[in-house]
């Protein structure tokens, strides 16, 4: 299944409106730059998959919009326009934005660029470096606000949340596979259905012969 990655800008690039409009803009994903977890996307990496509104998320929890917003690939990087929601947690990651304690963007992404692991497993140390390395295809999931200094840190909450997001956006996209007591329950239900139907049939093949119809 695709597991949902995420990587922070190297600067601070959110940009907030100085009116009471609420909105924002900035540079989500940089290209042609090595980050911090030694990848690089590569221009036009999410040329697939853009339309519509996102939701601009706050430290990449889906339990917190803080607003939405649109999306355009341009030669240096995925830039993001938007407006913060009239909500208790939209103005609150207007001020944070504007105070610089939570000004920077982190972006949450799907790769749709690799092959299945098995021939990744098969190629050379130089060629699977390149194809691990370089992000050349990517399906955008979201776009969050986080707290100063997060590109340099990418912690063990980052890895809590992507878990999370996984199991939530993969359950959007296709069924959840049943564990083994609700498998062991089916199966019981369709023991008992055949075993119900047998009785019956040997019911009605009692009746009959009661009552001499042939």
């Amino acid at each position: 299944m695709p597991e949902i990655e995420f990587r922070t800008a190297d600067a601070i690039e959110l940009r907030v409106a100085e009116g009471d409009d609420g909105t924002f803009e900035g540079l989500a994903c940089r290209y042609n730059v090595v980050d911090s977890y030694g990848t690089t996307f590569h221009p036009r990496a999410f040329r697939k998959g853009l339309r519509g509104q996102y939701a601009m998320l706050f430290m990449h929890s889906p339990m917190q919009p803080v607003g939405t917003f649109t999306a355009e690939e341009r030669d240096d990087g995925l830039y993001i326009s938007g407006r913060y929601d009239d909500t208790a947690a939209g103005r609150d990651a207007r001020t944070m934005a504007r105070s610089g304690s939570a000004p920077e963007l982190s972006v949450g992404f799907v790769r749709t660029d690799l092959p299945t692991w098995d021939k990744i497993d098969q190629m050379g140390d130089d060629e699977r470096k390149d194809v691990l390395g370089n992000i050349r295809g990517a399906r955008l999931v979201e776009v969050s606000q986080i707290t100063a200094r997060m590109a340099a840190v990418p912690g063990s909450k980052l890895k809590t949340v992507r878990h999370a997001l996984s199991a939530l956006y993969e359950a959007a996209e296709e069924p959840i596979p049943p564990s083994l007591d609700e498998q062991a329950a089916a199966e019981q239900q369709r023991q008992d259905a055949k075993a119900a139907r047998l009785r019956e049939r040997r019911r009605r093949a009692a009746l009959l012969r009661l009552t001499g119809v042939s």
